[in-house]
């Protein structure tokens, strides 16, 4: 079993808001402050999960540069008061920054029964091959 510490327990509890607060928002039509709000609970319980300083090195890596700008930069639109822009803007850093994720998370989806199969449908598995294929795990 793994081993939490109270800082991380806590950083999970407010990543788990973010991603509450953050889908709430786009089902009540992109409210602007709950989207911010989760914005900013994700980004802080992040920085709880793995600690300040790993969070900065992971967002501020020179190759990365792009894709946090787009992220920040989605939760700064986000907050000034244009949401559909920013979490548009915000998606696209996601998918930049965590794109060397995505292989490892299809390869696990597939050892699922029921979604293993959903992924290898006609439909979805060309695209899930495109995605899983991917070998930028920086």
């Amino acid at each position: 079993m793994i081993s939490l510490t109270d800082s991380q327990k806590i950083g999970i509890g407010l990543t788990g808001f973010g991603v509450f607060f953050l889908f709430f928002g786009m089902i009540l039509f992109f409210d602007k402050a709950l989207l911010a709000i989760g914005n900013i609970l994700f980004v802080v319980g992040l920085a709880f999960v793995i600690g300040l300083e790993r969070t900065m090195r992971f967002f501020f890596q020179k190759h990365k540069m792009k894709a946090t700008s787009f992220f920040l930069g989605g939760v700064l639109v986000v907050l000034i008061g244009w949401p559909i822009v920013g979490v548009c803007l915000e998606f696209y850093g996601f998918f930049l920054l965590f794109r060397g994720f995505f292989p490892v998370v299809v390869g696990f989806i597939r050892r699922i029964p029921i979604l293993g199969s959903l992924l290898n449908l006609p439909f979805i598995s060309g695209f899930v091959d495109k995605v899983g294929e991917s070998n930028n795990m920086v």
